[in-house]
């Protein structure tokens, strides 16, 4: 637990006093009392949801911690993070989440979601041999798809700011992309889900793209859009509908 504990320096901060029912959150506990239209449609619609198929348990679990995570929802987190585990998602996966979304949805979204997480890990009994090394064996990295890739970044915006060219080749993509303990369908995965809570479909296309290509399914992206409705708004998830039609088609 130690890089847990040492990223924030902080323990428990919320009690879990009420275990709710499937896909619910302690939140909802008292919903029926403000709203009852909301607690209606929260156990018609949303706890329906987590019986679709089209993803499985593990990777629904896995797309709404993501968005938990990327969208700032700490409060959230322990509940999902707690059900996640149950559905198969394995600490390490979920602590490489947490690194791998501080990229790509800010350094502070991912030290809010640390002592929700930790508190779960605790109860858990989750040994610092159950997380992943702070420098381990990376996986190969694809020489040909790289070189492509930067050299397009830095044909665009070397002359911008080198920092963030040398960053996103260094940092990025010869580093984080090739941490071993977040498989890289599961790693586009969450980083979809991330562009897509936080509004920024510009960047969809890529890592869609990315995402296909590492094995996700045109019928899991599908239903990893209709997961994030009930969780992000529909907003977000028709402003993000266009960019992954275009995706889609171009690969048909």
């Amino acid at each position: 637990m130690t890089a847990l504990i040492a990223l924030v320096g902080c323990s428990k901060t919320e009690s879990d006093t009420e275990k709710p029912q499937a896909g619910s959150t302690a939140a909802m506990t008292d919903v029926g009392d403000v709203a009852p239209a909301l607690d209606a449609y929260h156990k018609k619609n949303v706890m329906q949801l987590w019986q679709r198929p089209g993803l499985s348990d593990r990777d629904r679990s896995l797309v709404t911690v993501a968005h938990m995570i990327a969208g700032g929802h700490s409060a959230e987190l322990p509940f999902y993070v707690d059900k996640a585990l149950d559905d198969g998602v394995r600490p390490r996966e979920i602590s490489e989440a947490v690194t791998h979304l501080a990229f790509y949805s800010g350094w502070q979204n991912a030290r809010a979601a640390i002592p929700s997480i930790k508190n779960v890990f605790d109860e858990r009994g989750v040994k610092e041999s159950e997380l992943p090394a702070v420098q381990p064996d990376l996986l190969p990295l694809d020489q040909d798809v790289e070189k492509s890739r930067d050299d397009d970044v830095r044909s665009d915006f070397d002359a911008v700011s080198p920092g963030v060219v040398e960053n996103t080749r260094d940092v990025v993509f010869r580093d984080l992309w090739l941490r071993p303990d977040l498989r890289p369908r599961d790693r586009s995965l969450v980083t979809v889900v991330a562009l897509i809570t936080n509004g920024q479909s510009e960047q969809l296309t890529y890592h869609l793209g990315r995402a296909m290509d590492n094995g996700l399914t045109s019928a899991q992206a599908g239903e990893m859009l209709n997961q994030l409705t009930f969780y992000a708004g529909w907003p977000r998830v028709f402003s993000a509908l266009p960019v992954v039609k275009d995706v889609l088609n171009s690969r048909s």
